[in-house]
């Protein structure tokens, strides 16, 4: 019989942890931004955006379909994470500070 083990199968441990949490707890405070996902929203047309961040010395997971934060996290080079950064509304949108 053969054990699922011996097969050398690995997965790809890339999920995000920690306790989802809304956007509007983290406004206004630093935060580290460590990794993002952006995916089709599952709640209509457009594009959310998926942060794993430490928030008070804790992981948690973000996500948000906003364009802004989105064009903007893009333009983040991949060998510049983690980075510091403070989320905010400025007039409706938000963006990183």
């Amino acid at each position: 019989m053969n054990s699922f083990k011996d097969f050398g199968i690995t997965t790809d441990n890339t999920g995000f942890v920690g306790d989802k949490i809304k956007i509007e707890r983290v406004l206004n405070k630093k935060i580290i931004v460590e990794d993002y996902k952006v995916e089709d929203s599952k709640y209509g047309p457009g594009k959310c955006l998926y942060l794993q961040i430490v928030l008070d010395g804790s992981k948690r997971v973000v996500f948000k379909g906003s364009k802004n934060l989105i064009a903007m996290i893009e333009q983040v080079p991949k060998n510049k994470f983690p980075f510091e950064t403070i989320i905010i509304d400025e007039d409706g949108r938000l963006i990183f500070t």
